[in-house]
């Protein structure tokens, strides 16, 4: 692929925190996100897979170095670390930044942790039917999971319900009534999951 660096428009020595301000801010400007039924669409995706790419060889070269080196790189990229930075990214609202920050992992390390925050984010953005296929695929990473399971059958039954109220057989969410209703009720989904507030509907 092109040189990392230039694809971030950074230097070689640019520090821990310049290569993230980089990152964000061209994740920010490419995300798929902002060119939805644009004719750039398929111009952003590839830009913004060449940006994680750059972003990712950046981590795998400076994780490589010798110890010493970029000493604060494994504090700052700590899987665990950043799962926890994206729980309280969702339950403040900044589902971009969140999501910003879970398209960094690799294919390959995205496992039922990934799934189910990437679930989150989707589901607090409206996308209920995707954000269902993401809970399916934390549970059946991780089924013993308690957290991901009582996510994944609060958005079952809420899609229940409302096929239940309206007669439709496939439970999307089509009436603007009932679906901001569902819509805080799947806010729940993962807002008590992930520690944050309730929201309640009238």
């Amino acid at each position: 692929m092109n040189d990392p660096y230039r694809v971030l428009g950074i230097s070689r020595d640019a520090t821990e925190e310049e290569v993230k301000k980089a990152y964000r801010a061209m994740a920010r400007k490419y995300h798929p996100d902002n060119y939805i039924n644009s004719p750039h669409a398929k111009l952003a995706e590839e830009k913004m897979k060449e940006i994680n790419e750059a972003y990712e060889q950046i981590q795998r070269e400076r994780a490589d170095a010798p110890s010493g080196a970029h000493s604060n790189y494994e504090d700052v990229y700590d899987a665990r670390k950043t799962y926890d930075r994206v729980r309280r990214l969702i339950n403040n609202g900044n589902y971009g930044e969140a999501d910003t920050l879970l398209e960094i992992f690799a294919m390959s390390d995205r496992g039922a942790e990934w799934n189910f925050l990437k679930g989150c984010v989707l589901l607090r953005r409206g996308y209920f039917y995707d954000a269902q296929k993401f809970f399916e695929t934390a549970c059946y990473l991780e089924p013993s999971n308690e957290e991901y399971r009582q996510a994944l059958e609060n958005i079952r039954a809420a899609r229940q319900e409302h096929a239940e109220r309206t007669g439709n057989s496939m439970g999307e969410m089509t009436d603007s009534c009932v679906s901001c209703c569902n819509s805080i009720l799947c806010m729940n989904c993962c807002c008590n999951c992930l520690g944050g507030r309730s929201f309640y509907c009238c």
